[in-house]
């Protein structure tokens, strides 16, 4: 198809088609974020503005003086990253503008469950498991963390050690028991000399 017959938001797509989209927030909720990610995410954005996309476009100014560019892989590919580069910068910008930074540290010695707990509980059948609760643009499930908004996270907020909790799951409701709740340190403040 033509470039000039596509849609902007076509340009917007992943390889496979679908654009990026943010995980959507509960109506009314905010983008809650702890200090070390929200600061993750910045640096990401600052890296992508900075140096990969500084890096990308000339390449493309580069490939784009070689000739014929329908059939120029280091000018087709290098467009495709910056688009990809743009969009990421995009979607970034957006989430760290509403972005609520909240500091799990200040709950630290409490036995109730806040944002930024990590929170070993036990199923029915015995079975532990511990959670770190965070915001929805950090928590990364393959490092046991979920989203304050998942079910959950949602069952577990304000329960504290040793309460028994409702869990309601796609697979049917479950009760679950809060064995331990823990916080991160909160870090020192530098000396000001």
């Amino acid at each position: 198809m033509n470039k000039a017959f596509t849609k902007e938001s076509d340009a917007d797509a992943d390889d496979d088609g679908t654009p990026e989209v943010a995980q959507p927030l509960p109506a009314g909720g905010k983008n809650y974020i702890t200090p070390t990610g929200y600061a993750r995410l910045r640096d990401e954005l600052l890296e992508l503005m900075d140096v990969e996309r500084p890096k990308i476009v000339e390449t493309v100014h580069w490939a784009a003086k070689n000739g014929d560019r329908s059939e120029n892989g280091d000018y087709l590919y290098g467009k495709k990253r910056l688009r990809e580069i743009d969009r990421r910068i995009r979607f970034l910008t957006k989430r760290l503008e509403i972005a609520e930074v909240t500091d799990p540290s200040v709950h630290h010695g409490s036995d109730q469950i806040y944002f930024g707990a990590t929170v070993r509980y036990a199923d029915e059948a015995g079975e532990e498991r511990v959670v770190t609760i965070l915001g929805i643009d950090e928590a990364n499930s393959a490092e046991a963390e979920v989203s304050w908004i998942s079910p959950v996270a949602r069952a577990l907020l304000k329960a504290r050690e040793g309460d028994v909790v409702k869990l309601l799951a796609p697979g049917g409701a479950r009760e679950i028991e809060v064995l331990s709740v823990s916080y991160p340190v909160a870090l020192a403040a530098p000396d000001a000399r």
